[in-house]
């Protein structure tokens, strides 16, 4: 999928969109399982902006922030699915615990993360104020989260 690039090219992307004075947007995360939770905050992501760049945990970065069985789903299967979400411009993998070391190279106007982040302990955040960007903390679908979802299988299942 022509979404989904590595970060050199995503950058070359990015600059594109930037010379035509397009916001860029960037959210971060695992991604596991996709829930209505993260579809609702990728939504409202979108609207802040213009392209929305979406960095994804790579296996190894999912294991070591999350610990086994996690990640659940192999990386490039959930790069797949958030490429395909209309409100996603790009995807790209990277495979450190986090994303300050791409955020400080493509330098996205607004960081987005959700409520379970303050502005203050936002990865990147204070790096985004130096360059006169913006953290915007989306709220939280209450309830809904990959390790309830996983909870309930296990429960259901009766897997221990």
């Amino acid at each position: 999928m022509n979404k989904i690039l590595s970060k050199d090219r995503l950058k070359e992307a990015i600059e594109k969109h930037r010379k035509e004075g397009e916001k860029i947007i960037f959210t971060n995360g695992c991604f596991d399982i996709l829930h209505a939770g993260h579809a609702k905050y990728i939504n409202e992501a979108k609207k802040l902006g213009d392209i929305l760049v979406l960095a994804l945990n790579s296996d190894s970065s999912v294991q070591s922030i999350k610990g086994k069985p996690r990640p659940l789903i192999p990386q490039d299967e959930r790069a797949y699915v958030m490429a395909s979400l209309e409100a996603v411009d790009y995807v790209t993998i990277f495979d450190e615990d986090t994303p300050i070391q791409l955020i400080e190279y493509l330098q996205p106007h607004i960081l987005v993360k959700g409520g379970d982040w303050t502005e203050e302990t936002v990865v990147g955040g204070a790096s985004a104020k130096r360059w006169g960007g913006r953290v915007i903390i989306m709220p939280e679908v209450k309830g809904i989260s990959t390790t309830n979802i996983v909870e309930k299988i296990r429960k259901a299942y009766k897997i221990e």
